[in-house]
């Protein structure tokens, strides 16, 4: 991903030529030609400003896992889905997001080599993760995972057509690899045993996916698939209110648990990261 260019200095962006005098009661040319020059100065300092601005804001948005903000609760509080937003875009780096804290464990995706075959075994331990969770919720061992079932954000349906595609394509489907088997193990284990965890790597997978994980996707997409756009990345109906949906699920859930319990919940974010930058590996190794 292309840096952000540096910031425009203000005193030179907006430095304006002086006035012209008035010459007996009329505006002198230079003073038409001077009034252009402004005219023209602003428009083209406002549109590198708005540039730089735009920029900026596409780098963070792109990777980070989820940039809009939940809204406060009735009692003014914060919702629970806005704190695991706050630590997870403190693992971001700093060219990912404004509150990022973290260095770069990797290249910047605008600079990966990907393969087909690389991304077919990210695709397929990806597949096996979103299975995981979503047999995990139909089968809801603790009550309220079942909040969580067809929420419009399920993936695994959509993996299944595209790497159907790609055997049509003539290419070799792999099987699982150790990321995605360790990851989907651990989602089972934590699950049973552990649901606030599991909560942390449920929010993370799903929200991750849909910020980030789409830029990357069109990344890939422009290096080794002609463009193509996979069912990865297509949801039926409004994203965002989707997303919202789910964002208030996690947040009533949250609602009956102690500020321990969070707090536990809110520890398992490195963890959660950890494990999908596993599968995101394949794609530029």
């Amino acid at each position: 991903m292309a840096p952000a260019p540096a910031s425009l200095s203000a005193p030179n962006a907006l430095s304006l030529p002086a006035p012209a005098r008035v010459t007996s009661g009329r505006w002198n040319r230079s003073l038409s030609v001077s009034a252009a020059a402004r005219s023209v100065s602003r428009v083209v300092s406002v549109a590198s400003a708005a540039a730089v601005t735009a920029q900026r804001r596409l780098v963070a948005a792109a990777a980070a896992t989820e940039m809009a903000p939940a809204a406060s609760g009735e009692d003014g509080s914060k919702p629970f889905v806005e704190e695991m937003r706050a630590v997870a875009m403190k693992l971001h780096t700093k060219d990912q997001a404004r509150e990022g804290e973290k260095e770069p464990q990797a290249p910047p995706v605008a600079k990966w080599e990907p393969s087909v075959e690389g991304y077919l075994r990210f695709l397929v331990d990806s597949k096996l993760v979103f299975q995981t969770l979503e047999a995990i919720v139909e089968r809801s061992a603790v009550p309220w995972y079942a909040e969580f079932r067809n929420t419009g954000l399920e993936r695994s349906e959509a993996l299944k057509k595209d790497l159907e595609w790609f055997k049509q394509q003539g290419h070799t489907i792999p099987e699982p690899s150790p990321p995605g088997t360790t990851y989907a193990s651990l989602l089972e284990e934590l699950s049973e045993k552990d649901p606030q965890a599991f909560i942390c790597h449920f929010y993370n997978v799903y929200f991750a996916h849909t910020a980030g994980g789409r830029m990357i996707g069109k990344k890939v997409s422009e290096k080794i698939l002609d463009k193509k756009e996979l069912e990865f990345y297509k949801w039926e109906g409004n994203l965002s209110q989707l997303l919202q949906n789910v964002r208030n699920k996690l947040n009533q859930v949250a609602s009956s648990w102690s500020r321990e319990e969070k707090d536990h919940c809110l520890q398992e974010t490195e963890k959660s990261f950890a494990y999908s930058g596993g599968l995101l590996r394949h794609i530029f190794t």
